[in-house]
């Protein structure tokens, strides 16, 4: 419901072109690191067809300057430094890479490393600090499996990968060789080197906590309906939550719920439901070692004001919860018409930062973002003629603050 909101707001900001944002927020400039090439061939990235964004799987992620790319229609992963150079690269033994390296009698060098499993890669990706890499693989349809209650698709697992490719397995729910996941929103490594899996349900979330051994260590069960409701609407049923995102803490056994709070909207002449408000985010973090949430902060939303027929309408839209870093700030993201807006927000100190990336949205296909544990944001740009990997430095932004 929230994403339709948003597309409608969206639709409302373009329709008018008389648009006045509240508030002027300074600009974070752009780092492009490399350009990647497209086609078939090691260090390109493969895309069939472009125009069909739905079929583009891609993800990134950065550690310790390294970077992580996944391609998941050519089947492959690559390790690439901040030059661009590939360092290792790994492989479907039935890809189409493998089929052009054993032409070329490139297969033997140290950096590849064919995989055997028959997994296809929709695009997420972990790394922890002894560069194990961890992505999310839909399994094949014979031996996906259902729930008991058939309300839910066990269908993903998670491949796991050393670098030197001395070992490659899977993961499952309760670990090495278990049983396939529900639907992963996103994977997780800690600064404690563990990994945490985020899979969606109908009523919220489950989150998979597996200790250094890759076993199962905590289950933790988000589900709107044990989330507190906004004071003052306990009894109110024409208010309802949704389970925004879920991420873990780096640091601490601690998962952050982000839940936007909604109202249904009363037509004043017809006293007939016609739509739903926008009111509140809150960041619930949730002691997993307890299971208790504790206090919430709030999460200040996007404004957006347009100016039509003589009259201001500003109009407020929850942002998307991007992750974590260890220093304990809070990122949140959206999209809008120049580029990206992000918050940044550190509870502890009640301290928040606006800042603005400026990016042509015509030129870009398919983006990824992600936020290291230092609180550098990475980008994989999907563009027409070529890919780009840039970066924005917020944790200079960060540090900055913290010495004041």
């Amino acid at each position: 419901m929230k994403k339709l909101n948003i597309l409608i707001f969206a639709f409302i900001i373009t329709l008018f072109c008389g648009c006045s944002r509240n508030s002027t927020v300074q600009s974070i400039s752009e780092t492009e690191l490399f350009t990647i090439p497209y086609g078939n061939f090691e260090e390109q990235l493969s895309v069939s067809e472009l125009s069909d964004v739905g079929n583009i799987r891609y993800g990134i992620f950065m550690r310790d300057g390294f970077f992580y790319i996944i391609n998941g229609e050519s089947k492959k992963l690559m390790e690439l430094n901040s030059y661009g150079d590939l360092l290792t690269l790994f492989y479907n033994e039935d890809s189409q890479t493998a089929k052009l390296l054993k032409k070329s009698n490139k297969a033997a060098q140290s950096i590849h490393h064919e995989v055997s499993y028959p997994f296809d890669y929709p695009g997420m990706i972990a790394v922890d600090s002894n560069k194990n890499i961890y992505t999310v693989c839909s399994v094949p349809r014979d031996r996906q499996e259902q729930s008991d209650t058939k309300n839910m698709l066990y269908s993903q697992t998670i491949l796991r990968l050393t670098r030197d490719g001395s070992s490659a397995d899977y993961i499952g729910q309760q670990g090495p060789g278990g049983t396939p996941f529900p639907y992963i929103k996103n994977i997780y490594t800690t600064e404690k080197d563990e990994l945490v899996v985020i899979s969606k349900t109908t009523d919220g979330a489950i989150a998979y906590w597996f200790g250094t051994d890759n076993f199962l260590k905590y289950m933790v069960y988000v589900d709107k309906k044990n989330i507190p409701a906004l004071k003052g609407t306990e009894d109110n049923n024409d208010f309802f939550l949704s389970v925004e995102n879920v991420i873990p803490d780096p640091v601490t056994y601690k998962l952050y719920v982000k839940v936007d709070y909604y109202s249904t909207y009363l037509d004043e002449e017809s006293k007939v439901q016609s739509g739903i408000n926008y009111n509140q985010t809150l960041l619930y973090p949730l002691n997993i070692l307890t299971s208790v949430y504790e206090e919430p902060v709030s999460v200040p939303p996007y404004e957006e004001s347009i100016i039509a027929d003589y009259s201001k309408l500003t109009y407020k839209i929850p942002y998307d919860f991007l992750g974590v870093t260890k220093s304990g700030w809070k990122f949140f993201i959206i999209k809008t018409d120049s580029g990206f807006n992000i918050e940044m927000l550190q509870s502890e100190n009640q301290r928040i930062l606006r800042r603005q990336f400026v990016v042509n949205h015509n030129n870009i296909l398919f983006d990824d973002m992600k936020l290291s544990p230092d609180g550098i944001l990475t980008a994989l740009y999907i563009e027409k003629e070529k890919a780009r990997v840039v970066w924005y430095r917020t944790d200079s932004l960060i540090d900055a603050i913290l010495k004041k």
